[in-house]
Formats: structure tokens, C-alpha cells, sequence
């Protein structure tokens, strides 16, 4: 997709440092930049922080240092609710829809602090998610992972963000279903979202960004396009491995 990065950007991480305990830091001075259209993938090892930096900008985890501005508005340690409405989605990896309603009712959740917009909303998200408008009367507990992930998604879309945070959206998915989630990601991205994706499968992250960053504890490591990080020996020697091999398919 093609991006602006001379305009102002939708959001920015500076200098982040975080954690869940008292004094003892996850994040260690992370800094990232999405400008509007973009598709930012995090990508590193289990424990480099890439979960937590997305819990630390939608505050779920306290930030002792840095900030987070999002189109020039500090929002640093806002409230989660504050920022759904300021036009900040956030899409965690497990326990993300409510089980017990149904997708239509999952849906109406969303948008909760502006219901009188909910029925132009679900049109807009039904033309992204036809499958789910199929189903809307189904309950989200009997769906499948990728259905779950889907009305997930399309939930956190509900409230039109200007940015989606998407916590390992592939997770416990089947190669099909996780090929599906990469597809609706980017067509979330072209619908004119810009996205922050922590991703587990790093080639296929590497496929669909438009940039990408490397963390390693608690800090961004390497930074670049995703085809670029792709073919950086270095990227590759401690990060993608044999991963690597298949970058220049087709997304």
C-alpha cells in the first residue's frame, strides 16, 4: 500500500520504557513510528517485550518512561476506554470476543459509547467481514479460531480507528486460517486503517509489511522495510533462519 511518511504521523512510541512489576522494566527504551496507511509489523524472540509494547500503548501496562502521541495528542497512560474513543483499536491474542453473545451482539459491543452509530457501522464492517453477516446470529463461542480472530477484528473496527493494534493475530491457527488473517489484514489496511502488528510468524509478517521492527529486549533492534529485514544477514541469522527462504512470495 502506499504510505506518506512527510505526513503527520498517526502514532508514536518515544523512548518507551515498561513493565508489569515494580522496578522491573519489559520494554527498555522503545521507539516506533506508524505513519497514516501503513502496515508496521513487530516481529523478535518470546520475551523481547513486542506484547507488551502493544498492551503499554493501549494502557494496560504502566509506562515509567517515554510517551506515546497519536496525531500529535500525547496519550500516554490514557485509560483503554479513552482510547477507543480518541481512534485507537486494540485486538488481544486470547480471550477476545464475549462467547456467550452472538457475532451481531459481539459486534454491538464495539461500539457501545456510540450506539446510535451502530447500524452504519455494521453495514461498513459487513462489507470488510461478508462471512459474519451470514452469521451474525450466531454465538462467537461455537466458532472456529479464525472466526473467532475475524469477529474480533472486525469489533475493535467498530469505532472506525484511525490505528488497529493486532496482538499475534495468527496465533493457534491453521496455515489456512492464519493465510486468511493475513489477507483480512491487509484488507483492513487498505480500507485506509493503519496497522501494529506483534507477530510470532516473521516471514510472513516480513511479506505483508510496509516497515517492520526487530525487538530484543525490551528495545527495537533493527528497523526497515519488510522486504529489507527480510534479506538482512543479520536479521536473518538471529531471527528468521531458514524463515527467510520464502520472503519474496506472494502475500
Amino acid at each position: 500500500m502506499s504510505t506518506s511518511t512527510d505526513s503527520q504521523p498517526v502514532l508514536v512510541a518515544k523512548d518507551l520504557h515498561a513493565g508489569y512489576l515494580p522496578g522491573i522494566n519489559i520494554l527498555n527504551g522503545v521507539n516506533i513510528v506508524a505513519h497514516p496507511g501503513e502496515l508496521i509489523g513487530i516481529i523478535g524472540p518470546n520475551g523481547a517485550g513486542k506484547s507488551t509494547f502493544l498492551k503499554a500503548v493501549f494502557g494496560q501496562v504502566n509506562i515509567r518512561q517515554g510517551s506515546v502521541t497519536l496525531k500529535g495528542t500525547d496519550i500516554t497512560g490514557w485509560k483503554p476506554n479513552r482510547l477507543v474513543r480518541q481512534g485507537v483499536g486494540f485486538v488481544p491474542q486470547t480471550n477476545n470476543v464475549f462467547p456467550s453473545l452472538t457475532i451481531e451482539e459481539n459486534l454491538q459491543m464495539g461500539i457501545y459509547q456510540k450506539p446510535r452509530e451502530f447500524a452504519s457501522q455494521l453495514e461498513r464492517i459487513f462489507e470488510i467481514f461478508p462471512v459474519l453477516a451470514d452469521r451474525r446470529g450466531q454465538r462467537a463461542g461455537s466458532l472456529s479460531g479464525g472466526e473467532r480472530q475475524s469477529v474480533a477484528m472486525a469489533r475493535a473496527l467498530m469505532m472506525d480507528p484511525s490505528v488497529l493494534l493486532l496482538d499475534e493475530p495468527s496465533a493457534g491457527l491453521s496455515p489456512v486460517r492464519q493465510d486468511e488473517t493475513f489477507i483480512r489484514t491487509r484488507r483492513i489496511n487498505k480500507a485506509g486503517v493503519s496497522v501494529i502488528m506483534v507477530e510470532q510468524n516473521a516471514r510472513r509478517c516480513l511479506q505483508i509489511c510496509d516497515r517492520a521492527y526487530v525487538l530484543d529486549q525490551g528495545k527495537d533492534a533493527y528497523t526497515g522495510t519488510g522486504r529489507d529485514l527480510a534479506k538482512d544477514p543479520k536479521v536473518i541469522q538471529l531471527y528468521l533462519g531458514t524463515l527467510a527462504t520464502d520472503v519474496d512470495g506472494a502475500a
